[in-house]
């Protein structure tokens, strides 16, 4: 063996030894606590599956008391045979018991949802309030079996981050921890609520965090199979949605029909949140001008869902008789018109009545109809159309879920989980990327971003804006007569202006100071009270408030990309 070669085995056999021993070195120092925080994850995701099995038994329970079945997929024919008043007045008393729940346990009277958990998990090291999420539980389970018409995810998925807050209270968590086991929780109640496992892993990482970090993929994927075998346990390997047998894709030139089903589906997924939003804004307004107590508020909406549902059964609850007619082919085409219409307006009145539950079932709901719809009228009018109506129901279906949750990843894999039908993939995927892509340019990226951004938390944007709002200036100021401080007479002067700070406003505040006035630095004061004069606290520099910013978009690109 010639010495060169002798030379470069040693060398490559020095580095693997090297290696080895760094390996040894990461598994004694690393390993019992990366084990340890994967027994969490299991232990949440266990208590999440049970908590997403109770609830979803306690409705079940609930709604057989009210209207006689517990069978969801039968609730509105059965509703059919009930008296008239007894169908109006069931969402009347379950909105007056939400609404005084809500008035006595919550600040806003304010169901919490999946948007409260994205906020927990960028802006409060993965906590949420637990007080006004035990309140917006029961609300929406009540709300739910007694004839509101939204989903069981957004309380479900509530519930399990109350639980990881909880953890994370215990233990001291930090906040890439406390984020992680966010989305322990998240995922385990996702997966228990539809059995779909590997979408309820996913929902988490692009929905509740936001990125896809491989520290956090073993942990939350550990706590999603948790909370399926917790389900499963209960109601066996089941898919939600029953499918005609032969139910593919005939001819590949059929997939720009599913492109211009995707822009169909956009502008419904659009349309179905504008329309929330603007019943919102109007319930706001009437509120106000009537002077209506805020307690009150869902029993209105209950007795407008009550007058819809006499003549119109199917908006009552979930609605998935209706979605599981649309994706079998069992409707004309007006009823699945007017079906549409009516559940968006029974779908606004319920979540603007404050009255609880999520929108991901409705949504459902909303995209077979659509695609159903499409479907009837495509393979009617065009000859080369000639695929089976309901292969575009389970495309729209997926297509407007995707584009209201803003998840076109999880949301395909739970329709694909949902149905047990893989082979019709390439037909989901179009639709549902062409819609996501479309209804994100025209709301703030997905129906909770847009709440959040409503109630003026910038989520939407990424980091790189709502960072800004977690540095208060008091907190990154100099204070009066320390080293490196301004001096009184410098920061009087630009008091005396009216140019200077409040101890709580935060560097989205202060650094558009910066650059609109061109200061190094801006005075922090408390400003005068009854008894007390305004006092100097301190004064922001430019640098020190750049520099904050700078580093926690460091720790955040660190947790993203680790």
């Amino acid at each position: 063996m010639s010495e060169p070669l002798k030379r470069l085995l040693k060398r490559q056999y020095d580095e693997a030894l090297t290696e080895l021993r760094r390996a040894r070195s990461v598994l004694l120092l690393k390993g019992p606590s990366q084990i340890q925080f994967w027994f969490i994850a299991l232990a949440i995701g266990t208590a999440a599956g049970f908590a997403t099995l109770g609830f979803r038994l306690a409705i079940n329970a609930l709604q057989t008391r009210l209207y006689g079945t517990s069978d969801l997929t039968m609730l509105h024919s059965f509703a059919e045979t009930l008296p008239w008043y007894w169908v109006l007045v069931i969402p009347i008393c379950g909105g007056l018991v939400v609404g005084l729940i809500l008035h006595h346990f919550t600040d806003d009277a304010r169901v919490r949802s999946v948007a409260d958990v994205i906020e927990g998990a960028a802006l409060h090291d993965g906590r949420v309030d637990k007080r006004a999420g035990i309140a917006s539980a029961l609300s929406s389970l009540i709300t739910l079996s007694s004839g509101g018409s939204t989903g069981r995810e957004g309380p479900v998925v509530h519930m399990a981050a109350m639980i990881a807050s909880w953890v994370s209270v215990r233990i001291n968590a930090n906040g890439i921890v406390g984020r992680d086991l966010l989305g322990c929780a998240v995922a385990a109640a996702v997966s228990a609520s539809f059995n779909a496992p590997i979408a309820g892993a996913l929902f988490a990482l692009e929905v509740v965090l936001r990125h896809f970090a491989v520290h956090a993929f073993a942990p939350i994927v550990i706590a999603s199979a948790a909370g399926t075998v917790i389900s499963r346990l209960e109601f066996g390997n089941m898919t939600e949605f029953s499918l005609p047998v032969d139910n593919s894709l005939v001819i590949y030139f059929e997939l720009p029909a599913f492109v211009l089903l995707g822009l169909v589906c956009g502008l419904v997924a659009v349309l179905l949140m504008k329309a929330i939003f603007w019943a919102d804004d109007i319930g706001n307004s009437i509120q106000h001008s009537l002077r209506l107590p805020r307690w009150l508020r869902p029993a209105v909406a209950g007795a407008m869902l009550g007058g819809l549902a006499i003549f119109f059964p199917h908006i009552i609850g979930v609605g998935y008789e209706t979605t599981s007619a649309a994706l079998t082919g069992n409707l004309l085409l007006h009823e699945v018109i007017v079906f549409a219409i009516l559940k968006a307006i029974a779908v606004s009145i319920t979540m603007a009545g404050r009255m609880g539950g999520g929108v991901f079932s409705p949504s459902l709901m909303m995209g077979a109809l659509t695609g159903l719809a499409f479907g009837l009228v495509a393979t009617s009018l065009v000859s080369s159309v000639n695929g089976d109506e309901t292969l575009y129901a389970l495309a729209g279906m997926g297509a407007v879920a995707a584009a209201v949750l803003g998840a076109p990843i999880s949301t395909t894999l739970i329709v694909f989980e949902l149905t047990g039908d893989w082979q019709t993939g390439l037909a989901v995927m179009v639709a549902v990327s062409i819609s996501t892509a479309l209804a994100s340019r025209l709301v703030d990226r997905s129906f909770f971003l847009t709440q959040l951004e409503r109630a003026g938390k910038h989520v939407a944007a990424g980091p790189q804006a709502y960072l800004m709002s977690l540095y208060k200036a008091s907190v990154v100021m100099r204070a009066v007569d320390t080293p490196g401080a301004a001096s009184r007479e410098a920061c009087e002067q630009l008091m005396e202006t009216g140019t200077f700070l409040h101890p709580d406003a935060t560097l989205e505040t202060a650094l558009p100071m910066f650059e609109d006035t061109g200061h190094s630095f801006l005075p922090v004061v408390r400003p005068p009270g009854d008894d007390t004069e305004a006092v100097l606290l301190g004064a922001l520099f430019h640098v020190d408030a750049l520099s904050a910013y700078n580093r926690a978009l460091a720790a955040t690109a660190a947790e993203e990309h680790s």
